[in-house]
Formats: C-alpha cells, sequence, structure tokens
C-alpha cells in the first residue's frame, strides 16, 4: 500500500471513518444524539461529494501528476490508478461520475427521511449511520477492480439495507420486506460467490485486467462463461430485472417510505454501475455470450413493468414496476455497446434518480390526520387542495414517461438513440411502445389529481426539507433542456474511461 492508493480511495476512508465515529458517538450518547447525528452524516456525504468531484484538482498535491483537463486525471486510465490496492480499486472518471451520483440520492434520501422519522418516532441514530455504511459499500461497487473486492462492497451495502427495510419492527410489512430482501439477497450472494469460484478454477485469477486480457486473447473455457452466467444472473437481482424482480413491489411497498426512497435511487444506480463494469470490463470478451442475456432481461423488464403497473393500487408498487421497466431502458443502453451506449446509460441513471426521489418526496408529503397516505385513490382532488404539489408530481410523472422538454425525454432519446446506431432497431421499437404503455399509469395519476374530487384534505406541509428536496430536484427536471451539456459530456468522458480501462 501506497500514499497513492490512500488517496485514491479517500472519500471512502473518510466516509468510513465518519461512520465509525458517528456509531460511537449514537452508542456513548443514546437517542438524544440522533438529530446530531444525523446533521453530521449528512455532511459527511456532502464533504465526500466534493472529495469525489475534487480529486482532480487535489491530485498534484498527493502524487505530482500533472492533471491537462480538468475532466480527467492523467493516472486514470493508466499510471498508479491501475496498482491501487494491488489492483482490487479502480479510479477513474467512470466510477467518479456514478458515485456524485450515489452521495447526492444518500444526501437527499436522508434530508426526506429526516421528517417521516420524527413523525413516525423513529428518530434514532442508528438511521443514518446505516445509511453511510450502505452507501460505502456502494462506492465499493463501483470501484471494484477484482471480483473478491466486488463481493465486499456489495456485501457491506446488502446487510446495511437488510436492517433498513425491516427498519420498523413493530410493523409487519416492513419485518416481511426485510425478510424477504435478506432471503433473496443471500440467494444472490451465493450466485455471485459460485460464479466468482468458477472463473477462478477455470481462469486462476479473480481480478479484472487479465481476466480482460485472457477472455480476449482466447477461446474462453466452458467454466468461465457457466461463471458469467451466475454473475449476470445475481446482478439481474441487484437491479430488479426480469425474471429476477420478484422482491421488487413487496419491498417497496413494505419497506419505510425514506428506505425504499433510497433503495430506488442509490444501491440500484451501484448495482447498475458494476453490472456495467463487469460487462465491459472483465467481460468483454464475452460479449457474444452476456448479449443475448442482457436483450432478454432489457425486453422482458421493460414490457412487464409496463403491462402489470397498469393494474396497481398502491402507489410505491406502481413505482416498483415503473423502476422495473426504467432498469430495462438502461440495458438497452448497455446492450448497444461502446462508448455512446455507456453514455445513455449514464444519461439515463442521472436523470432517473433525480425523477425517482423527487415523486417519492412527494409521498412523503401525502399525510392525512397525520398518516401517511400510500393508496392511489388518496390523489383524488390533489389539484384542488394542494395545486403546487400536484403540478410538482405532474413535472415527475411526465418525466418519467419521456414526455419532451422534460428530462426524462433526453434519457430515453439517448438511450433509444444509442439502440438503433447499434443495429438493435426491434428493441428500440419496443422501448417506445412500452413507454407508451407505461405511460398510461402516469396519466392514470394525473387524472385523479385534476379530475377527481378530493375524498379528504392533505395535511398541510410545514417541513422545509421536503419543501426543499420537492423544488431542489423539480427544477433540475424542468431545466435540465436549457443546460444539458455538462451532464451529457461528463456522462461521455466517463463512458470513454470506461471502454478505454
Amino acid at each position: 500500500m501506497n500514499v497513492e492508493s490512500l488517496y485514491t480511495a479517500l472519500p471512502e476512508i473518510f466516509l468510513a471513518v465518519a461512520g465509525m465515529f458517528l456509531l460511537l458517538f449514537g452508542v456513548i450518547r443514546g437517542d438524544k444524539s440522533a438529530p446530531m447525528v444525523g446533521v453530521l452524516a449528512f455532511a459527511s456525504l456532502l464533504i465526500a461529494g466534493v472529495l469525489v468531484a475534487d480529486l482532480a484538482a487535489l491530485a498534484p498535491l498527493f502524487t505530482g501528476v500533472a492533471t491537462p483537463d480538468g475532466n480527467k486525471l492523467s493516472f486514470m486510465v493508466g499510471g498508479f490508478g491501475n496498482d491501487t490496492f494491488h489492483h482490487m480499486f479502480v479510479h477513474d472518471y467512470f466510477s467518479r461520475f456514478v458515485k456524485i451520483i450515489l452521495l447526492a440520492a444518500a444526501a437527499l434520501s436522508l434530508m426526506l427521511s429526516w421528517v417521516y422519522l420524527k413523525q413516525e418516532k423513529l428518530l434514532k441514530p442508528e438511521y443514518p449511520v446505516l445509511v453511510l455504511f450502505a452507501t460505502i459499500g456502494m462506492m465499493l461497487m463501483v470501484s471494484a477492480g477484482d471480483l473478491l473486492s466486488l463481493y465486499v462492497g456489495l456485501e457491506l451495502q446488502s446487510l446495511a439495507l437488510y436492517v433498513l427495510a425491516a427498519y420498523r419492527r413493530d410493523d409487519a410489512k416492513s419485518s416481511e420486506a426485510g425478510l424477504k430482501y435478506f432471503v433473496l439477497g443471500a440467494l444472490s450472494s451465493g450466485l455471485i460467490l459460485y460464479g466468482i469460484s468458477l472463473i477462478y478454477g477455470y481462469a486462476g485469477t479473480t481480478q479484472f485486467g487479465p481476466l480482460t486480457k485472457m477472455l480476449t486473447l482466447a477461446h474462453p473455457p466452458l467454466g468461465v462463461i457457466f461463471g458469467m452466467v451466475f454473475i449476470c444472473a445475481a446482478m439481474a437481482f441487484k437491479v430488479s430485472a426480469v425474471p429476477f424482480h420478484m422482491w421488487t413491489p413487496d419491498v417497496y411497498e413494505g419497506a419505510p417510505t425514506p428506505v425504499t426512497a433510497f433503495f430506488a435511487a442509490g444501491p440500484k444506480a451501484a448495482a447498475l454501475a458494476l453490472f456495467t463494469r463487469l460487462l465491459f470490463v472483465p467481460f468483454a470478451g464475452l460479449t457474444h455470450q452476456w448479449m443475448q442475456i442482457l436483450v432478454f432481461a432489457a425486453l422482458a423488464s421493460m414490457i412487464l413493468g409496463a403491462f402489470a403497473g397498469l393494474v396497481q393500487s398502491n402507489i410505491k408498487r406502481l413505482l416498483a414496476y415503473s423502476s422495473i421497466a426504467n432498469v430495462g431502458y438502461m440495458l438497452v443502453g448497455l446492450a448497444a455497446g461502446g462508448a455512446e451506449g455507456v453514455q445513455a446509460f449514464l444519461i439515463y441513471l442521472a436523470i432517473y434518480f433525480i425523477n425517482t426521489l423527487g415523486a417519492f418526496a412527494i409521498i412523503l408529503c401525502l399525510r392525512r390526520d397525520g398518516q401517511l397516505t400510500e393508496q392511489i385513490d388518496d390523489l383524488k382532488g390533489l389539484a384542488k387542495t394542494k395545486p403546487m404539489l400536484a403540478l410538482a408530481m405532474v413535472v415527475f410523472l411526465f418525466s418519467l414517461a419521456g414526455v419532451p422538454p422534460l428530462a426524462g425525454f433526453f434519457g430515453k432519446y439517448f438511450v433509444f438513440l444509442a439502440a438503433v446506431k447499434a443495429g438493435l432497431v426491434p428493441l428500440a421499437v419496443i422501448g417506445v411502445l412500452t413507454s407508451v404503455v407505461a405511460a398510461g399509469y402516469y396519466l392514470r395519476l394525473i387524472k385523479l389529481m385534476y379530475f377527481d374530487e378530493p375524498v379528504r384534505t392533505v395535511d398541510a406541509i410545514w417541513e422545509y426539507d421536503l419543501r426543499i428536496a420537492v423544488g431542489f430536484t423539480a427544477l433540475i427536471v424542468l431545466l435540465f433542456v436549457l443546460w444539458p451539456a455538462p451532464l451529457i459530456d461528463s456522462a461521455l468522458v466517463a463512458a470513454k474511461s470506461l471502454i478505454a480501462g
């Protein structure tokens, strides 16, 4: 281990130290420390985000390596970045791009959770600590350069998420959600371990670099292909792609709403980014084999997510099927391959997490007589009682449906354009058709808000953190069309750093 290795993992090290400190602080001070722990955890996520974004500027201070541009370090594709922690940790622009998304998702979900935890009398110091440790696991997943470091990051994330899903211990649905997620998560972990053992047994290495060379230059052993299939199946579970989606609706409905928001944005983004790195780095020589898996998963996810959402009566279950459909669209970008396909995937990923957290922020605002409402019929007449809340929900729903000129339109445009350029025209056509079908349940919600009479009045919203979260995400979705270049250009640099690496 050298100074450069410690430097490249500085955000993760900082979060780990902060998490341990806050854990000890919470244990010593008890439940009364919860507000302070929450504020410090939120600040830690912001500081880690600054560290991730500003590593390019700080690099010469630690390493003496020149940075010729502001977008990419000279060691991102080569240099000491490839020898970080003996090739176990990858530091490139792709990982930086995704880590910023993960930290923003964690910070926003923590902001959303505060009001809920206070109102439900669940305000305890362990909640923000669990979010911090889950975030560390997600960041390690994104920077994995070895199948073993991949597994360590995945399990660190998963162990925290199992507890968060069952955070309401006195609620049967929350306990059921945690148990289902734990059992099926253990199954997926077993699949990953079996796949890793097969690959190691036949290839003799678990490092991404040697695997890439071996699978590109020689005919791959059959055992390696089987190992790749097992790992892809486990990753399909983590991203809730069909046919490994069965846990998603139940966990989304049963888990506390802010936890569901965190699940939908952070862990899903980390798993998708890890899946992308696996496909385009160690398994780049098995494109013909994994392409069949990817196309099937994309088709099945888009179709099931579009049609199953039409019959839902619970808002969180509806958003669960919406997330399954959106995973299908992102897999279309990955199936397109190349830097353009990865760029389209990253653009969609960044826009999707903003839409999702905005929609869940609206759900957290829907309280009647102090009780959180989750049924779709509870939206009736919302435009008459809370017009600004209804307007913000319309923005998020239209964006998820891909209506121009909102941000969601650009995500689908880039994904389908990449598919067409790659010759996957039937896949792009089915994606467009399923988008039209999925628009049906988004329009249904809008119809209830604007054309039906209110059943009961929604409680007044006084919490500024919820207002800030709703307003911030809605403005991004609305104004993205005026300044899309930063995201588009950053996604392209990130995609090229992954493909070149």
